[in-house]
């Protein structure tokens, strides 16, 4: 992983006069609005440059406001003219459109949240690491579809990647307890999801407002969907294997329905080490808004005893054949991650449209892999514009598939 030594750049990305300048892209969604709500508790210690949204222009709008922001971009050019109204006397620059995110992310700010959800997010968060700044990397697809070109570039150009996801950033934690070569597995915990004991006979016909029920997370749709099939944890094995330069013989999963400890790290001499905190997204967004250093953060405090006990258990393959595709990608590499996180993505749209049942998410993307296997389209992407493409022709396979798998999947 590209970070930092903290011992030898003490006042991490800040200016001389020790102020952060930051800016957020994809500041309405999830990841966004805590990242925006720990600014605002920030007594003066940042200071916003740019921040971008899909299309909510009102929201956007107020939290540009709110920030003091000097630039503000809709990526939808439909939501230009509401976002210009809304903050028309602020003196705030407007723009939309895909070269102005991207040139949001080449906005002179010292930190970058990568939180654009989807393949969209890829060029500016790209943007961002070629300035050579910290990137706190919340964007899945940089590395599930990008992984080689993203860190690459990345290191080529000095940048700083941090990792928002909080078990990322638990094992990002983990890992200072040890040399790199003394690692001797890294394991990233798994709520289980809303269907943890389910039998997968009664999975396969779940209904959407039930999958939509995780029990410790409140997410977007398309994550919390992810949640119940377990492909998070696939795509998460995959940012791993990119951020922390580790072998995926050496990556593990362990279902932890309390939410609590987030990620491991297993060493040589059998020590264990473990990151715990509350289950609120704000906590590693602040670890990563303040590295190398720490913020008083507004998260419910730990309270082990009220807790009672902590419990876990081995994933179990056969009710989440997701865990099994993951694998797969992860050993056959190249664009095998791009092809299932296209794919996936498809079936989960297509899931909460009503077209496929619940089971048929993981069939989808399994046959799309074999369809993308057989045209031996995996060849890992050498830049930006071939993972899009590789995306995109996943994309057209699912759809192709679609109709066929959600005729077995009812």
């Amino acid at each position: 992983m590209q970070v930092t030594n903290p011992e030898l750049r003490p006042s991490g990305a800040r200016s001389s006069s020790g102020i952060r300048t930051v800016t957020v892209l994809g500041a309405t969604g999830s990841v966004g609005t805590s990242t925006v709500d720990l600014l605002k508790r920030g007594n003066g210690q940042y200071r916003v440059e740019a921040v971008t949204a899909h299309k909510n222009a009102v929201q956007l709008a107020q939290i540009a406001r709110d920030l003091k922001a000097c630039f503000a971009v809709v990526a939808d050019p439909s939501a230009y003219a509401e976002l210009k109204d809304a903050l028309s006397g602020s003196g705030i620059e407007a723009a939309s459109g895909e070269a102005a995110v991207i040139e949001a992310a080449e906005r002179p700010a010292n930190w970058v949240m990568a939180a654009v959800s989807g393949s969209v997010g890829l060029k500016p968060t790209l943007a961002a690491a070629k300035r050579g700044v910290t990137v706190a990397l919340a964007n899945k697809e940089c590395l599930v579809c990008a992984g080689g070109v993203f860190m690459r570039a990345a290191a080529a150009y000095g940048a700083t990647v941090l990792p928002v996801d909080s078990e990322h950033n638990a094992i990002f934690q983990a890992l200072t307890a040890g040399p790199r070569e003394d690692v001797s597995r890294i394991v990233i915990t798994a709520s289980g999801g809303p269907f943890r004991t389910w039998s997968r006979e009664a999975m396969r016909g779940a209904k959407l407002e039930q999958a939509l029920k995780h029990p410790n997370w409140s997410m977007g749709p398309k994550i919390t969907i992810d949640s119940a099939t377990m492909f998070n944890k696939v795509l998460e094995l995959v940012e791993a294997h990119h951020l922390f330069a580790v072998e995926p013989e050496k990556l593990a999963v362990l279902v932890h329905p309390q939410s609590i400890i987030h990620g491991m790290v297993e060493y040589r001499d059998g020590s264990v080490i473990a990151q715990l905190g509350s289950p609120d997204m704000r906590i590693p967004i602040a670890h990563c808004l303040a590295w190398p250093r720490r913020i008083d953060g507004p998260a419910a405090k730990l309270d082990l005893a009220k807790i009672g006990s902590l419990t876990f258990e081995a994933p179990d393959m056969e009710r989440f054949p997701a865990l099994a595709l993951g694998r797969r990608v992860l050993e056959t590499g190249g664009a095998a991650p791009t092809v299932l996180n296209a794919a996936n993505e498809v079936a989960v749209a297509a899931f909460i449209g009503g077209r496929i049942g619940f089971g048929g998410i993981a069939d989808l993307v399994g046959a799309t892999l074999d369809a993308a296997e057989r045209r031996n389209a995996t060849a890992e992407p050498q830049d930006i514009d071939e993972a899009l493409a590789v995306d995109h022709m996943a994309r057209s396979l699912a759809h192709d598939l679609l109709p066929e798998i959600a005729a077995k999947s009812f």
